[in-house]
């Protein structure tokens, strides 16, 4: 029992470390810190057809993980996250909270938002 309470701590801590290493932003419950990907590439297919914007708002977006809560509490325990660090997720289009930092957007997403990780 001893050694499963060290491995918490030490997830916890590393955790922490790795979301104080982004703009000093470290992500609360069950958040995840999203860098969003480059968008620009998805409107041109490789035959060279530019789909309009209005049917690439209506796609999934996509970012990269770069920091993640400790996860949420039910029932007193709490629940892991299964999201990590450099993941590459699939995310709604409403779901993320948007912010901005010198002049770069990120966005803040529950994890139960994340359709998908990309592997």
């Amino acid at each position: 029992m001893a050694q499963k309470k060290s491995i918490n701590k030490d997830m916890k801590k590393n955790i922490s470390l790795k979301a104080k290493a982004h703009m000093g932003l470290r992500p609360l419950a069950d958040r995840v810190l999203v860098e969003p990907l480059n968008r620009d590439d998805e409107t041109l297919t490789k035959s060279g057809i530019i789909i309009p914007e209005t049917v690439d708002k209506e796609k999934p977006y996509q970012g990269k993980v770069l920091a993640v809560g400790p996860g949420k509490y039910e029932d007193g325990k709490l629940t892991p996250m299964t999201v990590r660090v450099g993941d590459k997720v699939v995310f709604s289009k409403y779901s993320p909270d948007e912010i901005k930092i010198n002049d770069k957007e990120y966005y803040i997403i529950s994890e139960s938002s994340i359709l998908a990780v990309l592997e």
